[in-house]
């Protein structure tokens, strides 16, 4: 499209640009566009690569289908199972994420569509924007699988919602609609499911017709406490979701996910 990023590399991104709006989509439709390997390391090349694109002056990211995204992929949990060392690689990665997230100058708005689940709603929570469809299921849902919340979301739900009714939600992993999330503050608006595409468009226009450097700057300036939050916080965060991943609980959550049963949890 521009500046010498090959759009067409990606498979597990999709993208459309409409003058100074770049339209990033997860292109999983068929798992909910879960994170595997692959879509988590085509959206960090994206992070890295974006902001070298003077064409694009907004983001609006979601997904494909049915979903925001499902969050974290089962089968890619069941390999960090089998080979303990993957989850090193992974737990490194997801500070990444956020950090890239937080650094780029262009605005993001997240245009939640479904659910967003894990690190999905992690990353719609992280942008700088978040609309979503009335019906849209919002949740981390990281103790329901035996992990800690360690990839984001123990940073940045206190910071929207305060730390009691963050831990209320982080400790349950219980799901909220789009529409109970905008009246608690966890996302900016929510909105008829038939309506979001033009209300996030007409955002996205009056952000990209505005003063560039400005917003650009504003934006740098807000998160800087959030990249200083991130950077304190999620070392241990992914450090204690690493240890997590070698319960029995958290085996017992996958097997019983991929068997479509309900878990039993232990303790253990």
């Amino acid at each position: 499209m521009s500046n010498g990023i090959d759009f067409s590399s990606y498979s597990a991104l999709a993208f459309r640009r409409d003058g100074h709006i770049l339209h990033v989509t997860f292109n999983r439709p068929d798992t909910l566009n879960a994170f595997d390997e692959t879509m988590e390391s085509e959206f960090e090349r994206f992070l890295i690569d974006i902001p070298g694109d003077q064409e694009t002056r907004v983001i609006v990211l979601t997904g494909a289908g049915r979903a925001f995204s499902a969050g974290g992929d089962a089968n890619q949990m069941q390999v960090a199972i089998d080979n303990p060392p993957f989850m090193y690689f992974s737990a490194v990665r997801a500070k990444r994420l956020v950090m890239l997230l937080l650094d780029i100058p262009q605005p993001i708005i997240a245009k939640v569509n479904g659910p967003a689940m894990g690190l999905g709603c992690t990353l719609a929570l992280f942008s700088d924007l978040i609309y979503a469809a009335n019906h849209a299921k919002i949740a981390d849902p990281h103790v329901r699988v035996g992990y800690a919340a360690g990839d984001g979301g123990a940073v940045i739900w206190p910071q929207l919602i305060g730390y009691a009714r963050a831990k209320e939600y982080l400790l349950t992993g219980d799901v909220l609609t789009g529409e109970e999330a905008a009246a608690i503050g966890l996302i900016n608006h929510a909105v008829p499911a038939e309506q979001l595409d033009a209300v996030v468009d007409a955002m996205a226009q009056k952000l990209a017709q505005g003063a560039r450097r400005a917003i650009q700057w504003t934006k740098a300036t807000v998160n800087i406490g959030l990249k200083q939050l991130a950077a304190s916080i999620m070392d241990a965060g992914m450090a204690y979701e690493t240890l997590a991943s070698r319960t029995e609980d958290h085996a017992e959550a996958v097997s019983a996910f991929r068997a479509k049963r309900s878990p039993h949890f232990t303790g253990n």
